[in-house]
């Protein structure tokens, strides 16, 4: 099996790379070569026994889809996108990366296999930002996508395409509504939910965070782990069991910003939780303020995909992964 990634280079990307080359095999079958490409050039995962290849471009740009798919990978990760506050706020930039780079991948893959009697599985991450209010308690998976950021609108007519392409048979997609990924570890980006990790990483580093918006704040997480867990059961799913509708909501847990603090006070102490300072953004809470908040995801559960089991489980699967078990 071949794999590519786009967004190889990101925070996703990079996990999942690891992830694929500790595993060696993805849907049952050896894994036998990895194009990891990215805006910046990505680094190839540690301890691999398969070919990696590291390619940098500017996916929407012309000649870029051929790098990419050059070494005819069976499933492609499409990860690569700008985040949600930048995109708010460069609306050109949000368009050309988030849905031109989208609808040149697939239109690369619709001619690259054309006549080809297989074709690859696109695992597109999407977001809940497809999602605008006014929300039900839960959101069901029949609840209307109806964004109310810009971010969350390429999106949307990404999952569009994705459906159109694969109904045409051009590729066989699978699109995932990943929950805000927290813990991120690194350091804080442009994206308007990054307040959600900075609040637990940067204390548990021993640096101050700012918390923007108020403690009653609830929001949709999953942590890197579960994140890569749902990508690479994206990959292995069949056609069949998903049918038609080719995106799913993923599982995640719907907790406050309180909730978060809280959990992170049980795993590490109160002297790691005074270091959230309080500074609120009304930039930040207004667009929080059009977000999903709890979802109800049974047909993502019943097709196999699976959450974290509570916060303080995302705390400590930071501390593990990220901190090697120790706290500052």
């Amino acid at each position: 099996m071949k794999i590519a990634i786009t967004g190889g280079g990101g925070m996703v990307g990079r996990k999942l790379a690891e992830r694929l080359a500790l595993d060696g095999v993805i849907c049952g079958r050896e894994i036998t070569g990895l194009t990891l490409y990215d805006v910046v050039e990505p680094t190839a995962p540690f301890g691999a026994k398969f070919p990696v290849k590291l390619r940098t471009g500017d996916l929407p740009a012309t000649g870029q889809t051929e790098l990419v798919l050059a070494d005819w990978p069976d499933v492609i990760f499409h990860l690569a996108a700008i985040v949600s506050g930048e995109a708010e706020l460069d609306f050109d930039k949000g368009y050309r990366i988030n849905l031109e780079g989208t609808h040149r991948l697939l239109e690369g893959i619709r001619h690259r296999y054309a006549g080809s009697a297989r074709k690859p599985r696109l695992v597109f991450a999407s977001s809940i930002a497809v999602f605008g209010a006014p929300f039900p308690e839960r959101i069901g998976d029949e609840f209307v996508s109806a964004p109310l950021t810009s971010y969350g609108t390429q999106k949307a007519i990404g999952e569009l395409l994705l459906n159109d392409y694969t109904r045409k048979g051009f590729v066989d997609g699978i699109g995932i509504r990943l929950p805000t990924i927290c813990i991120r570890p690194g350091k804080p980006n442009k994206a308007a939910s990054g307040f959600f990790s900075n609040i637990c990483r940067e204390p548990l580093a021993g640096h101050e965070a700012v918390l923007p918006v108020s403690e009653d704040v609830m929001h949709w997480h999953a942590s890197p782990r579960a994140g890569v867990g749902f990508l690479l059961r994206a990959a292995e799913i069949s056609s069949e069991e998903v049918g038609a509708r080719r995106c799913l909501s993923m599982p995640g847990l719907a907790v406050t910003v309180g909730e978060q603090i809280e959990a992170l006070r049980k795993v590490a102490g109160e002297a790691v939780v005074k270091r959230i300072r309080r500074e609120r953004d009304p930039f930040i809470e207004k667009i929080v303020a059009g977000w999903p908040r709890a979802f109800d995801a049974k047909r993502a559960a019943t097709l196999g995909f699976r959450g974290d089991a509570n916060f303080e489980a995302i705390v400590r699967i930071h501390i593990e992964d990220e901190l090697a078990g120790k706290i500052a």
